[in-house]
């Protein structure tokens, strides 16, 4: 069996990721999601929300389980039995950091493939920071996150309310 993660902070979780995550499940046999804990970022939504919105997201795949972890991307791996990494690239910005970060983790963990998957052309533009920028302005965040999770993540940054 074929385990893969998904890892990211997805505050919030986006089309963009949402694509990423289908995708991602037809190419193993189990995919994680896996939501990052991130103590020196204070983030938009709590561990519980993002579960809970990509959670909301995905319900009917039945291969893919959203989990949480704290700290290192290889030890999640391990711990779940993992052997595949997906990472999405938007550009080639995304492009260079990935590299990076592939190169530290197969330094530490040889046996992991990391897979990329470019985003689907009319989601590249997609991001979490500017979903996170228009919501707070009370602009329409249609068409940028999942319809399911759009009133919480209005109602959460929405300076107007």
């Amino acid at each position: 069996m074929i385990k893969g993660i998904f890892p990211g902070s997805f505050d919030p979780f986006t089309l963009g990721h949402l694509d990423i995550a289908r995708r991602s499940a037809r190419v193993v046999d189990k995919l994680y999601v896996a939501v990052l804990i991130n103590a020196s970022k204070r983030s938009a939504f709590t561990m519980d929300e993002r579960i809970n919105m990509i959670r909301a997201a995905l319900d009917g795949e039945s291969n893919i389980e959203v989990i949480s972890f704290d700290g290192l991307l290889v030890d999640c791996a391990k711990q779940y039995g993992a052997s595949v990494i997906i990472r999405s690239l938007r550009d080639s910005s995304d492009y260079l950091s990935e590299r990076q970060m592939e190169t530290i983790n197969k330094r530490l963990c040889p046996d992991l493939e990391i897979v990329y998957l470019n985003s689907a052309p009319e989601l590249m533009h997609i991001s979490s920071s500017a979903v996170r920028e228009l919501a707070s302005y009370g602009c329409s965040i249609e068409g940028f996150v999942p319809e399911i999770n759009r009133k919480i993540i209005i109602e959460r940054l929405c300076k107007n309310g």
